[in-house]
């Protein structure tokens, strides 16, 4: 009875996926808000299995590691911008400094407020750092067009989710190494600072670039009709792409999550105006949102059945300080001199989304690490939930204003008409 019951939830959650989002559209609050509470309520009902992310945490990992890597796919698809040290970078100063800055911060509070030993809090600091390519459709690129244009606010939160889930594994390897050698730093950081951060980070680089520069030429301008699959396009060849690169990637010991939005971002090049890119992102968007609202489902019952058992008022605060301090703090510092205006910069700063790629990172670490898996479950669930909740309800109203304001300004300043783009307007 039980299974049968599992299969009605999944089919219902299934069918609210696709329904909800036309519901709530332009309305302040997020269909990840939706399911994760929806979750909450359903961890309440008798009968059903108790969900625990910590006793399963084999499955956790898998789970929310396939979630991030179709998500990667379908936010390096839907970028137009080229690839450019000056067009990106707002995003390389994301990547250099904000998150960096965010490992350290929420690893000192952590250990300071939190009262967790070393390793425990330079996991905790890696597995919130980086903001995520699932939850914060509101404030991303949409989907793939034919215009290269994009207003800096959805470029810079699109690129930085695309890439900075993958970045954060060199701190999560250090935290694993710290706990592996009782806290104490010695000759062995010399290893993690070559093969963890550079040579890990390269691999998945090199591997992302040669599949989508191979699969481009193959899709695009194969000689053999067959194998030009943008010609007949079928959507799920965007899973084939993610697998591969994700696959290769890991088997040489780079980081998978690099290859996987590198080759997105590769292919996407490969032939940019092309309409299969739309079909391609458009699979990838749907399952993802299947596949996600699953998840936060899992999320909202855990939440309900004992996961936020390990949480004290000082780890609290500290999930609490990352959304409304730490990253607004570091995304302002960090975009200072970039291209947008201080409202733009504002928003980019404020809306660091978290959210799965934090699940999967304290999996993977608990499965290879001595850990307080309780409190560290306990503290990262509540900073997804915060900022679920948090970021959904001010997505909508910020992101519209920000745009009309834009809008009024191309109007006043350059003479459009309404309705014009005007993503080059800076405010």
């Amino acid at each position: 009875m039980t299974a049968f019951v599992v299969f009605l939830l999944a089919g219902a959650s299934a069918l609210l996926a696709a329904v909800l989002p036309r519901v709530l559209q332009g309305r302040a609050f997020s269909l990840p808000m939706a399911f994760l509470g929806l979750g909450v309520l359903i961890g309440f009902l008798p009968g059903l299995p108790r969900v625990d992310p910590v006793e399963h945490e084999a499955v956790t990992e898998h789970l929310t590691e396939v979630v991030v890597i179709i998500s990667l796919m379908g936010a390096g698809l839907a970028i137009d911008r080229p690839v450019g040290w000056r067009r990106w970078r707002t995003t390389w100063r994301l990547l250099a400094v904000a998150m960096p800055l965010t490992i350290v911060l929420v690893a000192v509070t952590g250990s300071a407020l939190g009262g967790l030993p070393l390793a425990a809090a330079v996991l905790l600091g890696s597995a919130l750092a980086p903001t995520d390519p699932v939850l914060a459709g509101d404030v991303q690129v949409a989907e793939p067009s034919e215009d290269s244009d994009e207003d800096e606010v959805r470029f810079a939160l699109t690129s930085e989710a695309g890439l900075n889930d993958g970045a954060a594994f060199p701190g999560v390897y250090l935290a694993v190494a710290l706990a592996a050698h009782g806290g104490a730093l010695g000759s062995w950081l010399w290893g993690w600072a070559l093969g963890d951060l550079l040579l890990r980070l390269a691999v998945g680089v090199a591997v992302g670039i040669a599949t989508g520069w191979v699969l481009g030429r193959v899709f695009f301008r194969s000689r053999v009709e067959a194998l030009r699959l943008s010609e007949q396009v079928e959507g799920f060849t965007a899973l084939a792409v993610t697998f591969l690169a994700y696959g290769a990637a890991q088997l040489l010991h780079g980081y998978g999550f690099v290859a996987v939005f590198v080759a997105a971002v590769t292919l996407r090049a490969a032939e940019r105006s092309h309409g299969a890119h739309q079909v391609a992102h458009s699979f990838v968007e749907q399952t993802e949102r299947m596949l996600t609202a699953w998840l936060l489902l899992l999320l909202g019952a855990a939440m309900s059945d004992g996961l936020l058992g390990g949480l004290t008022w000082r780890l609290a605060l500290v999930a609490v300080l990352l959304v409304v301090v730490v990253r607004p703090l570091v995304g302002m510092v960090s975009t200072i001199g970039t291209d947008g205006g201080w409202r733009e910069r504002a928003v980019i700063a404020f809306f660091g989304v978290r959210g799965i790629g934090s699940l999967y990172y304290l999996a993977y670490a608990l499965g290879h690490g001595d850990f307080p898996g309780e409190s560290l479950w306990a503290v990262v669930a509540l900073a997804v939930a915060t900022s679920v909740v948090v970021h959904g309800v001010l997505a909508t109203p910020v992101v519209g204003r920000l745009d009309r304001r834009r809008s009024e300004h191309a109007h006043r300043t350059h003479g459009r008409a309404e309705g014009d783009p005007a993503v080059d307007v800076h405010l």
